[in-house]
């Protein structure tokens, strides 16, 4: 008798539009000259700007304070946000400033955008427009329990800091059971097309875009994943917490 699969919660990468990729390319490199593309230009040979722009790097400058705003919220949901991001400044050096306002923010925060929990990746929040959030919560309440709280929020700023999803490391190990992984995510509570699951489970990020390191299985940035949409059948783990590679891998991107 088959047993039903969980199902699990993920965030959403946001996708850029062509328009705001370019925008958010020139203020990527204006931010941290170290975004800029690492490969050289081959004489005669012109690079492409959306090409160019796949390429270029997500980081904030080193000691970077990052001005964030609440779009809405109550006041438990904004405390407990403030609460949990701050664990990732015990690694990097940058700070958090959560008094901005929308003209002057970095990072916007909405719990009520949609039903989902999502964030930019570093400085491509640079390229949306003030009036339209980053960074959503959206089921986390009042009473949500505080570890899940944890799990999410430090999660989705490790997004806002540059971070991916561990299982999108090019360096990792996963091998999917496509057939079943995108049946899976068709399903609830995430109702992906078949598009969406492969931009948010299988597609791999590019190593000229990232510093990535090795796979951690214990990474806050991974998902639990059944064994089932896994070939080898053997389950990712359910992460709370920043792991001992999340902090050091932090500490070498803002030292």
């Amino acid at each position: 008798m088959k047993t039903k699969l969980s199902h699990i919660h993920m965030c959403v990468d946001r996708i850029l539009s062509g328009e705001q990729k370019l925008r958010a390319m020139q203020l990527s490199i204006k931010e941290n000259k170290k975004n800029q593309p690492a490969h050289k230009r081959l004489p005669g040979v012109s690079n492409h700007p959306m090409k160019m722009a796949l390429e270029t790097g997500k980081m904030w400058s080193k000691g970077r304070v990052l001005n964030i705003c609440f779009l809405d919220g109550s006041k438990i949901q904004k405390q407990k946000v403030q609460d949990h991001a701050t664990q990732w400044l015990k690694y990097a050096n940058v700070k958090f400033n959560f008094g901005a306002s929308r003209t002057t923010s970095d990072i916007r925060i909405s719990f009520q955008a949609d039903p989902g929990s999502w964030s930019y990746i570093g400085t491509d929040n640079l390229g949306i427009p003030k009036n339209e959030p980053t960074m959503n919560f959206g089921w986390l309440d009042d009473n949500t329990d505080d570890k899940e709280y944890n799990r999410v929020v430090v999660h989705e700023f490790g997004h806002a800091l540059g971070c991916i999803h561990e299982h999108q490391n090019p360096k990792g190990g996963i091998k999917w059971n496509e057939a079943v992984v995108y049946k899976y995510f068709a399903g609830p509570p995430n109702y992906w097309s078949k598009e969406e699951t492969y931009s948010n489970v299988i597609e791999k990020y590019s190593l000229d875009q990232l510093n990535a390191s090795s796979f951690d299985q214990k990474s806050i940035m991974l998902y639990s994943f059944p064994g089932e949409l896994i070939v080898g059948g053997k389950p990712t783990l359910m992460n709370y917490s920043l792991s001992t590679r999340d902090r050091s891998f932090i500490k070498k991107m803002y030292p």
